[in-house]
């Protein structure tokens, strides 16, 4: 009987913040082996993190894996490149976005899925100050509309 782990899911809190983020691909990446075991672990982040299009390749540069602690001389460079593996034309969709004036790829997301290493990367465009005090004001009017929703109902018995 196989068990399923409990692997954790690393998201990219701040590209939500400060990119206004267009349209997503679910990419494989290209690990050592003490890399997956500290992204097991949940030790990476994604500080500064971009990819970008190299020749038909794409590549995620600035994403941080810890390097893993029982790894001794196995462990792996921490901010290394790391290939990204997409299809032709999720390769060419990319391209041609990224073309545009303005537009960035991000990773998102980092998590497993059948056992494979994934990573979600956006086509982002990043945000001005105002429309980012306007998705806070937002986030917030709905916060409180929910907690008015919730507190107002009363069953009587």
């Amino acid at each position: 009987m196989s068990e399923k782990t409990n692997t954790p899911t690393i998201q990219n809190r701040k590209a939500y913040h400060d990119y206004s983020i267009e349209e997503t691909y679910e990419a494989g990446i290209v690990l050592q082996g003490t890399e997956v075991k500290s992204i097991r672990q949940g030790k990476a982040s994604f500080t500064d993190a971009f990819a970008f299009i190299q020749g038909d390749e794409v590549f995620l540069r600035e994403l941080y894996i810890k390097p893993y602690e029982q790894g001794s001389y196995y462990n792996h460079d921490p901010r290394r490149p790391r290939k990204l593996l997409l299809n032709k034309k999720e390769i060419r969709e990319l391209d041609k976005a990224v073309a545009q004036k303005g537009n960035t790829i991000i990773p998102l997301k980092i998590y497993f899925k059948k056992g494979y290493a994934k990573v979600l990367i956006g086509v982002a465009r990043g945000k001005k100050q105002y429309d980012k005090r306007d998705s806070i004001k937002e986030k917030d009017v709905k916060r409180q509309l929910d907690r008015n929703v919730k507190g107002s109902y009363k069953v009587n018995l």
